[in-house]
């Protein structure tokens, strides 16, 4: 007789004959087995089962059915019963193999319904007809097929669209738990598309909360399993997505790799997030932190990389004239003795220096006076009053017209459209 590798867990539905039952459990040597079968049949899993299995399973259990013609009552007991049972064998998801030979037509629309978020194999045995195909098996003097298949290699496109449309909302971490639950269930060839899937969904996680690095070497694996897989054919929409995900790795790997204590992309980084908290994720709070930070970012770049003067650690002497006594009696920390130099002050330096960044800002200042003192006022700020959409869009766009940044030097995440 024909052996598969051991399974975790098989369920086995059962009405009269028993040779086919006993065929499945000795092929499959399960470590888990659960009959599903009317009250009036369990005698004979006693009597005709169990003295044949050459290889017992560790646990076993039943789910009795009191009409196995009637799918409702079926569909309720096997739903009741089985996902709890399988929880406390610990049986992962994809690791149960699910026998309908014995089945009646209710019988086993129930349990592969009830089954399916668990199953990655379905099996039986049936009589060989033209156009049939599968292992030949003999079985009681007859001649059988043993066929087997994972409903999930063809079911995975359903849940597969939920992954994408949780992915373009910015759940990230619900889009990889998807990609990762069909990556467990589906067969060994489509394993690895799933895989980079879910990869590519922690690396953007890690990207929404700056973890720059572990987002790129997850970016890198995740394209070029990806487009492994597109050489192959996978899904519609595939190859679309590849050229925005090279993109924002190329973006993280010279966010990365940039040497300066002043990093020139992350004030661009910072609003291209700000965007995406205020659009995606309609997080406002977060959105106007974010905005204002990316606007210091672009003041902090300036001055190191025009000037080599470190916000965080300035020397006044450094500073224009006008400017040198105020830093020595505002800005000392008293902890470590360094000047630091806050948002408004660090855009007072630039336009004492005569920089084009200070001197627009303190032209646009009337219009972002309000908008920053939102900011202030918010909860995430200093205050008590949540921060309107409207408020961090108005400020959005004044910051990109103070800093004159060009839509397209913005990093924009994929769209899966799979």
């Amino acid at each position: 007789m024909a052996q598969d590798q051991p399974v975790a867990a098989l369920v086995v539905a059962l009405t009269g004959k028993m040779a086919p039952a006993v065929y499945a459990i000795n092929r499959l040597r399960p470590e888990s087995l659960c009959f599903v079968l009317p009250e009036s049949a369990k005698a004979l899993v006693e009597t005709d089962v169990q003295p044949h299995i050459s290889q017992m399973p560790r646990r076993w259990d039943w789910v009795l059915l009191s009409d196995p013609e009637h799918f409702p009552g079926c569909y309720q007991t096997i739903a009741r019963s089985l996902p709890a049972m399988l929880r406390t064998w610990e049986v992962d998801p994809g690791a149960l193999v699910v026998d309908v030979t014995g089945a009646t037509a209710a019988m086993a629309g129930a349990l592969v319904l009830a089954a399916t978020p668990f199953t990655s194999r379905i099996v039986s045995l049936i009589e060989p007809k033209e156009g049939r195909e599968g292992d030949a098996v003999t079985l009681e003097g007859g001649e059988r097929l043993w066929v087997s298949i994972n409903p999930w290699d063809e079911g995975a496109e359903t849940v597969r669209r939920q992954g994408c449309e949780l992915f373009n909302r910015g759940a990230f971490v619900a889009a990889a738990t998807v990609f990762r639950q069909i990556e467990s269930r589906v067969s060994g060839g489509q394993k690895p598309l799933y895989r980079a899937l879910a990869d590519l969904a922690e690396g953007y996680d890690l990207w929404e909360r700056f973890h720059y690095r572990q987002a790129w070497e997850k970016l890198k694996g995740a394209v070029k399993a990806i487009e492994m897989a597109s050489l192959f054919g996978g899904p519609p929409g595939l190859k679309a997505g590849i050229p925005a995900i090279k993109s924002n790795a190329g973006f993280l790997e010279k966010l990365v790799l940039d040497p300066a204590d002043v990093k020139e992309l992350l004030p661009f980084e910072l609003l291209a997030h700000a965007g995406r908290r205020l659009r995606v994720a309609h997080d406002t709070e977060a959105a106007m932190g974010a905005l204002v930070r990316a606007l210091e970012g672009f003041a902090q770049y300036r001055l190191f990389k025009q000037y080599h003067i470190k916000t965080w650690d300035v020397q006044p002497d450094q500073l224009p004239d006008v400017l040198q006594e105020t830093c020595r009696t505002c800005y000392l920390e008293d902890i470590d003795g360094k000047y630091v130099l806050p948002v408004q002050a660090q855009f007072r330096v630039l336009a004492a220096l005569d920089d084009p960044l200070g001197r627009t800002y303190f032209k646009e200042w009337p219009s972002m006076k309000p908008l920053l003192n939102a900011a202030n006022h918010a909860v995430l700020g200093h205050g008590f009053d949540t921060v309107k959409s409207e408020r961090v869009q108005q400020l959005y766009e004044v910051v990109v017209k103070l800093t004159g940044v060009q839509d397209g030097s913005l990093p924009k995440f994929p769209v899966l459209t799979l």
